[in-house]
């Protein structure tokens, strides 16, 4: 067994099985040294790294999103997590090229010594879809705008990662980091950034050694996540599976929220009426302010993200009236738009990931464009529905 002195790390027994937790830094090549000197020397019998399924697959597989259905993915509602997902890849990118080192080497470098040396490799983080899920479903509505709107902010961003925050990743977790760009106030998602993540890693370790009957593992993991995954894997888990199972549930949205469209729409609708009610100049006044305010904000925002100019009219037009059916959002049909006119390459998809470091990057790359069309155009329709809302009211509320 190799020395770990340096190394910060912790050693458990668990029944018969001797785990190793070593603790990396993810941009240190300190730490890839160590991952490659524990398993080149090291007697393990299996290798842990902190990825999940996605992750992994991510990181050996060179198509990235080449085979991603995008109009799918708008249509199914996950556009918001693949640009989650790819703007925290941005800022992972920025770090890889001020410091000459990819995030997460030593993990890549852990798997590829497994798979060479026919160890089991495990993957044992939650995926990263089920943790942005659970944390945009357990914070109040006006966090989730400040954590969105920080979100798209970042793509205009092109500072240089400072000192302070590259010792944060040296101490603790990217994904934390990176949240934490999105959001200043981060400190209550550490519940579930950092600590779930703790317990369903043990939970995972525990149910492997159950069922392998493994007799030593090597653990890579970041070192922030070194104390509350030693702590959990001391004091043990009964039920590792059932608890692995309760960590994955995504918690039920607010029950009133749904409704809320709704609610406007028949509120809109009624507006129409009490003011055509009033006389047909007041009705159709309401109605071009709508289509002015409603279509136009929507249009803006196809603008802004750099969508084709037919796209921009589709949105002027499509968003007034897809606001009074929340069943199809403007977005889905500026994106349909966007991808009938400028039908993404091979090409877009292979650099999807190097063009989501700058906002230039995501206007010029049909496929980051695309989802920054459905983004920005819905943003713009549902600023529109409520200013035009209020306006209405203000006028209804002068004519009475």
């Amino acid at each position: 067994m190799t020395n770990l002195e340096n190394e910060p790390h912790k050693i458990i027994q668990l029944a018969e099985c001797r785990i190793t937790l070593l603790g990396t830094a993810h941009v240190s090549r300190q730490s890839v040294e160590a991952v490659r000197d524990q398993i080149v020397n090291g007697d393990y019998d299996a290798v842990a790294i902190e990825l999940c399924d996605n992750r992994y697959a991510s990181m050996n597989d060179a198509k990235g999103y080449a085979e991603m259905d995008l109009f799918a993915v708008i249509k199914q509602g996950k556009a918001s997590m693949v640009a989650a997902s790819l703007a925290l890849g941005a800022y992972q990118q920025r770090i890889a090229e001020q410091f000459e080192i990819q995030p997460g080497a030593e993990m890549k470098l852990a798997s590829d010594l497994a798979t060479a040396q026919a160890l089991p490799l495990l993957l044992i983080d939650r995926d990263v879809g089920t943790t942005l899920k659970r944390v945009y479903r357990s914070i109040p509505w006006w966090r989730k705008m400040t954590v969105v709107s920080g979100l798209i902010a970042s793509l205009f961003s092109r500072e240089k990662v400072s000192e302070e925050e590259i010792e944060q990743l040296k101490q603790g977790d990217i994904l934390e980091n990176a949240f934490s760009q999105f959001s200043e106030s981060a400190a209550d998602l550490l519940q579930l950034l950092i600590a779930e993540r703790d317990e369903y890693m043990a939970a995972k370790i525990t149910n492997s050694i159950e069922t392998q009957a493994y007799q030593n593992i090597l653990v890579v993991v970041g070192a922030g996540h070194l104390a509350g995954l030693s702590k959990h894997l001391q004091e043990g888990l009964s039920a590792p599976l059932t608890r692995i199972q309760q960590l994955q549930e995504i918690p039920a949205g607010n029950r009133i929220l749904p409704y809320l469209p709704w609610l406007i729409v028949f509120l809109v609708v009624i507006g129409f009426a009490f003011g055509f009610n009033k006389s047909s100049d007041l009705g159709w006044s309401l109605v071009f302010n709508w289509i002015l305010i409603n279509g136009g904000l929507s249009a803006a925002g196809t603008l802004l993200a750099g969508g084709h100019i037919l796209t921009v009219v589709v949105a002027f037009f499509a968003a007034p009236l897809t606001s009074l059916n929340p069943a199809i959002g403007a977005g889905v049909v500026t994106a349909g738009a966007e991808i009938y006119l400028r039908k993404p390459t091979v090409q877009d998809f292979q650099q999807l990931r190097n063009d989501s470091t700058s906002f230039s990057g995501w206007r010029g790359n049909r496929v980051a464009r695309v989802i920054l069309v459905f983004l920005l155009s819905t943003v713009g329709s549902a600023l529109g529905t409520y200013i035009a809302g209020f306006q209405i009211i203000g006028s209804l509320s002068s004519a009475y």
